[in-house]
């Protein structure tokens, strides 16, 4: 397809005297541009479905040892110092994981590592069926957190890249509504596996299925903003021809649209300016420093919570209200119940609301759910479920979230190692939160626990007014 891109390139607000654009810039602006005029369609989806897959294989691996802890804490006499060094085992590796993968996603691309990244987390959960030991299974959850850890910020880039400004929210949230799905298939089967096959079968129903996967993720099109940004033109031009053949329609009839498609290249030509190499420097420069601080205490805050909650839930219910294995087991799965149904709102109105005031709220609500959970001493099992429940739905929504705003607030050159720092601070959080938790609770009881995530919300409501608006914006216009 062709575009007026190039006879708009000279003479867009400036004389060709003062536009000095490169042939390489006008063709990285092009293909941009054709990119931004294909509306979501079967391509789209595709690649949503099968990238989707891995993360939904990721999320019951991040689960799934909450499931099986109730069975280990009988069989191995765990203390709850265990249970939460265990726990942060896995985060303490998703940490090595989102460093190294979002490192080797700006130089090999996002599908390879993507790739790697699935076949790790995969091959670890059928090991760790095979564990017999309390240090073995940390060893195991730890190499199995690189590959978690990995994936989930690669994939979320490779997503932000195929989409276009206009409903990227929505069709973002739509592929990572998958990860809670994930969750909830790690809650329904943990509880009717475990009490009926043995926690072993938890693990191995987590990892065959993933091997599968990381194949079909090999057979993906690279990012063609990744290949724009390292000048592999050709190839870029060749997946967006498939990318436009898949659909008649286009965002723009640019002969009766001609102001906006102007306002379009413009953008995307700011967008191509910068010619330097991606580096973890740069997220500390001017222009992105308030940025990175910002929303890494926003992973780290959101996630203490969500993960510190949902993690321990099944435990809390077994060790401090003594309900029975599997009542314990199914009402720890309701969090992951509403956590899906909240997501989906969020997937429907997150362009509308925005990002910063959607992301204000939750931790507002979520926090108040939280005080009045602690200040009236959680002192049934139903109460937890019904309020820390909830405050775990609506946290979920924050945290899902994160993974569209973050590649948004970062350029094609940096956007992989940009996510892969960020959500290493929810991999730190996530492994710190099990642990705190476990001594908050042995030392002042389980009211003082729902206090605690109550304070980090307030903390995060704070953090969330600074953050950066980029609802229905071009990549290339948000991040220059």
């Amino acid at each position: 397809m062709n575009t007026p891109l190039t006879a708009y390139s000279v003479g867009v607000g400036q004389s060709e005297s003062s536009t000095r654009t490169t042939s390489e810039q006008l063709r990285a602006a092009n293909l941009l541009f054709r990119i931004e005029n294909v509306p979501f369609c079967r391509w789209h989806t595709k690649a949503r479905i099968v990238m989707g897959s891995a993360t939904l294989f990721d999320a019951f691996d991040a689960l799934s040892l909450a499931f099986v802890l109730p069975v280990l804490i009988g069989l191995w006499h765990l203390s709850p110092g265990q249970i939460g060094v265990l726990i942060a085992a896995g985060y303490l590796g998703q940490v090595v994981g989102a460093l190294v993968f979002g490192w080797l996603a700006e130089r090999i691309g996002r599908v390879p590592s993507a790739t790697v990244t699935v076949g790790v987390m995969s091959a670890m959960s059928i090991v760790c069926a095979f564990t017999g030991s309390f240090h073995m299974l940390f060893l195991m959850r730890f190499l199995q957190g690189i590959g978690v850890g990995g994936e989930v910020p690669v994939a979320a880039t490779y997503i932000n890249e195929l989409s276009q400004a206009h409903g990227r929210g929505r069709f973002f949230i739509l592929y990572e509504l998958i990860f809670p799905l994930g969750l909830l298939a790690a809650a329904q089967l943990g509880a009717f596996i475990v009490p009926r096959f043995g926690w072993e079968y938890m693990f191995l129903v987590g990892g065959i299925p993933g091997i599968i996967v990381a194949f079909l993720i090999a057979r993906l099109p690279e990012s063609p903003r990744w290949l724009i940004s390292k000048g592999r033109f050709d190839k870029a031009e060749g997946i967006i021809e498939r990318m436009e053949a898949s659909t008649p329609k286009r965002n723009l009839d640019t002969q009766t649209q001609k102001a906006e498609v102007d306002e379009r290249v413009v953008s995307l030509l700011n967008g191509l300016q910068s010619k330097q190499r991606g580096s973890w420097k740069e997220l500390f420069s001017p222009f992105y420093r308030g940025r990175t601080i910002v929303v890494w205490l926003l992973w780290a805050t959101s996630y203490f919570v969500a993960n510190g909650i949902n993690n321990w839930l099944p435990s809390l219910y077994k060790t401090v209200y003594h309900l029975p294995l599997q009542e314990s087991l199914h009402m720890a799965s309701i969090s992951n119940v509403l956590s899906t149904c909240g997501v989906l709102a969020c997937a429907l109105l997150i362009d509308r609301v925005g990002r910063r005031r959607w992301a204000m709220a939750c931790f507002v609500i979520s926090g108040i759910l939280l005080a009045v959970l602690g200040i009236h001493g959680a002192g049934s099992a139903w109460s937890v479920m019904f309020l820390g429940s909830s405050a775990y739905a609506v946290m979920a929504t924050t945290t899902v979230l994160l993974y569209l705003y973050t590649p948004e607030i970062y350029p094609t050159r940096m956007r992989a190692i940009g996510t892969g720092l960020a959500t290493s601070w929810l991999r730190a959080a996530s492994a710190a939160a099990p642990a705190i938790v476990g001594v908050v609770l042995t030392g002042k009881g389980i009211a003082a626990v729902f206090i605690l995530f109550a304070v980090v919300s307030a903390v995060g409501f704070f953090v969330a007014s600074r953050m950066v608006e980029t609802t229905n914006r071009a990549l290339e216009e948000i991040s220059p």
